[in-house]
Order: C-alpha cells, then structure tokens, then sequence
C-alpha cells in the first residue's frame, strides 16, 4: 500500500509516520492489487487533534475520521472504523461486481480549495453512470449523507441521501 501522509497546522513525527505505515499496511488484506492511502493529521482550532485517512482501491474510497487530544487514538479509532467498512462492504463488493477486474465507476475527491462568496470548499468528480444500489453503496462507504451520481439507465443526474429513520431517499432530475 503506497502511504501519503500529511499534515494541516500539524507536523507529523518520524514515529508517527512509522505507527501510520504500520498500521495502514496491515488493511492492505482487504485488497488485491494497488492500492493508495492518504493521511491527512490536523490541529484544530479547539486544541484537538483530527486524523482522516482514505483508502483508494479498486475504484472505490474507503474513509474515515476521528478528532481527539490524542493523534494515537485517532489513529487507532480511524483503522478500526475503515478495517470495519471494509469487512462488511467487502463480501457485497465481490457479490456486485463478480468477474470484473475493476469497479464500474471512479470518484476523483478533493479539488483545491476555492473561497468565493460563502463558498468553503470546492470537490470535482466524475460521474460515471451505475445504480441507486451502488450509489447508496458509495455513500455508505464515504460515510456521507447523500452522494451524487449519473443514473445507468436514464442518464440522469440523481441523488442518493439517508433519511432520519436510516432509509434511503432518491432525488431524481427531469430533462
């Protein structure tokens, strides 16, 4: 597993560089073929530290984050959780996509960042065409609350969100 590691108002220590490339090279079990990683550790304003690591394999992105007053902690809750999605995304991605090499679709995350007028963030990303399954897949696997996607059969531009209750909801768009 090639390892990135970077910091936000944080400078990471030769050890915990070292604790990062250990502990991340042990989920390289879950995959076959290349996979990247990146670390991004960050002081935050509050005085707490915050760890975010993503997984990119086989077209799929597995992520997670922690903020503690510990970086170890964090990192320790973050393999756990990304070890735990992987676990049990894992059999339904074998099931999904059974014969293919690779995973239908791409994302491509983290465009630089752009302040105009309110806006805090940009992300650029393809969308390639694939189901409301696996795009309710996609975002459980990113741990966000919607996901945008290009629907397969009609083209369209839809999306995916968790309801309160821990249903899923589908906007769909009209020419």
């Amino acid at each position: 597993m090639q390892i990135t590691i970077s910091g936000k108002n944080f400078n990471p220590n030769p050890k915990l560089e070292a604790t990062i490339d250990k502990k991340f090279s042990k989920l390289d079990k879950y995959f076959s073929g290349n996979t990247r990683a990146s670390v991004m550790c960050s002081e935050m304003r509050t005085g707490l530290c915050k760890l975010e690591g993503t997984i990119y394999a086989a077209g799929m992105i597995f992520r997670a984050e922690e903020s503690s007053d510990d970086i170890y902690y964090c990192l320790d809750k973050v393999i756990d959780k990304l070890a735990t999605q992987m676990s049990r995304f894992k059999t339904k991605l074998i099931k999904r996509h059974k014969g293919q090499k690779d995973i239908i679709f791409e994302q491509i995350p983290d465009a630089a960042e752009e302040k105009e007028k309110g806006i805090a963030r940009v992300k650029r990303f393809k969308l390639n065409p694939m189901t409301s399954e696996e795009a309710i897949l996609q975002m459980e696997l990113l741990e966000h609350s919607f996901f945008i996607y290009k629907d397969a059969e009609t083209s369209g531009i839809n999306v995916v969100y968790k309801r309160e209750d821990d249903s899923y909801g589908l906007l769909e768009t009209e020419d």
